[in-house]
């Protein structure tokens, strides 16, 4: 089966369309760039085995290879996995709720680009990830500028609609302390966030 997303990887344009009419644009260029200097700011916090969720095109799974760090990145498309595999990177076409190498193993997860909205359930997500983590692991993630989290159902180019879902910063630490998380790190670079998350006991 194929994902929504191959087809905009293919083209490099992606356009999330909300049921309501509105559209938002995806930052497809960038997924397909060298990392810059936000992704160094996510980059720097994994120093050991790491989870790509929602790879894309595998700039951060590359990245974290040619620095030595043993990384995975998994994805929906396909179309991400083998651009992935061109840029050096491993990677399966996988889905975060299946089955995955590793679980439980991981020292860091990778949660880049709006990633924390897969399933439109970002309590539901982090749950699941922490059964992917080793105990002591940590789960890096972007977030949104704003105070809010917002929940919608989307599509791609005329795909079914699926959940999705927009984690504000300012709502982080209340999603984080519902998935059994606190938050042990912030990061900013112009309009974006980062957080390191850590289990609580």
């Amino acid at each position: 089966m194929n994902s929504p997303f191959d087809a905009v990887l293919q083209a490099g344009t992606c356009v999330l369309e909300l049921a309501n009419g509105d559209r938002v644009e995806l930052p497809a260029e960038r997924w397909a760039a060298d990392p810059g200097h936000g992704d160094h700011l996510m980059l720097a916090r994994c120093t050991g085995p790491t989870l790509d969720i929602g790879c894309g095109p595998g700039r951060l799974t590359s990245e974290l290879t040619a620095r030595g760090i043993s990384s995975l990145g998994i994805d929906i498309s396909g179309t991400a996995v083998r651009l992935t595999r061109l840029r050096g990177g491993a990677a399966l076409k996988r889905d975060v709720f299946d089955r995955v190498p590793g679980e439980g193993r991981w020292a860091h997860a990778l949660l880049a680009d709006g990633n924390i909205g897969i399933g439109g359930d970002p309590v539901a997500l982090l749950r699941r990830v922490r059964e992917l983590i080793a105990p002591g692991g940590r789960v890096v993630i972007e977030v949104e500028p704003g105070h809010e989290l917002r929940r919608r159902r989307v599509r791609v180019g005329g795909s079914s609609w699926f959940p999705w879902a927009w984690l504000g910063v300012g709502a982080l630490a209340g999603i984080a302390q519902a998935a059994s998380f606190h938050v042990a790190w912030t990061g900013v670079h112009g309009r974006r966030h980062f957080a390191e998350l850590t289990a609580r006991n």
